[in-house]
C-alpha cells in the first residue's frame, strides 16, 4: 500500500489534504494506524515533553460521538434546527479512522505555551504524512466541534484544547490539487 514514488521529497511533494466526507474504506488496520501515530511522535519537541496527545475514536463508538456533539450543539444553541443538528452526526461518521489530537502544554514548564502549540500542530501533520506514505489520505478539522467545551471536556483534560479531528480512509475520488502559495510571495530574504 506505500505509495510508489522515488523519493521521500517526491511523496512530500504529493501529499494534499482528502476532504473527509469523501474519505471511505479500507481505512488504516491497527498496525498501519500505530505506524502513523508513531511518526507523529517523532515531532520536533523542545524540552522533550510531549505537549500534545491522540485520542482514536474507534467505529463502534463513532454513534455515541454523533450524540455528545448533537447533544452539546443542542445545549449551546437550542434552537438549532434538523439540518444542523444532521450536520453534527455526518461530522461523526466520517471517514473510516478518526483520531483526535489535543494540544497538551506542560503547565509551569519553561518552554512557551506557543512553542507547545506548534509543536501539537506539527504532530499532527507527521500524522498526515505518515498517513500519506501508507497511501491513505487525512483531512484536519477543527470548527465548532474544536471549541466547545463539553466536546473537548469528552476527550482533553484540564489546559488540554482539541487541535483537530484527524480523519483517514482511501480518497472515495480522484483528489484535486489546489492552489498552493506562490513561492516568491512567501519566500523572502533578509536583508537588514
Amino acid at each position: 500500500m506505500f505509495n510508489d514514488l522515488s523519493s521521500p521529497l517526491a511523496l512530500l511533494r504529493t501529499r494534499r489534504s482528502g476532504k473527509p466526507r469523501d474519505l471511505i474504506a479500507p481505512g488504516p488496520d491497527e498496525a498501519q494506524l500505530r505506524q502513523m501515530l508513531e511518526v507523529a511522535l517523532r515531532t520536533p519537541d523542545h524540552g522533550k515533553l510531549s505537549p500534545w496527545r491522540f485520542v482514536i475514536v474507534p467505529p463502534e463508538k463513532r454513534d455515541a460521538l454523533a450524540r455528545l456533539l448533537e447533544d452539546a450543539y443542542l445545549a449551546e444553541k437550542p434552537d438549532a434546527g434538523r439540518l444542523e443538528l444532521e450536520a453534527m452526526r455526518q461530522f461523526a461518521h466520517q471517514a473510516p479512522t478518526l483520531v483526535v489530537a489535543l494540544s497538551a502544554p506542560v503547565a509551569g514548564s519553561k518552554i512557551p505555551v506557543w512553542e507547545q502549540e506548534l509543536s501539537a500542530g506539527a504532530a499532527i501533520m507527521n500524522l498526515l504524512h505518515g498517513a500519506h506514505a501508507l497511501g491513505f489520505a487525512g483531512g484536519w478539522l477543527t470548527g465548532w466541534p474544536s471549541y466547545n467545551e463539553t466536546v473537548r471536556a469528552a476527550f482533553g483534560g484540564d489546559g488540554e484544547k482539541i487541535a483537530g479531528f484527524v480523519f483517514i480512509g482511501t480518497p472515495g475520488r480522484p483528489q484535486e490539487e489546489r492552489p498552493r502559495p506562490d513561492y516568491v510571495s512567501i519566500v523572502s530574504i533578509w536583508d537588514r
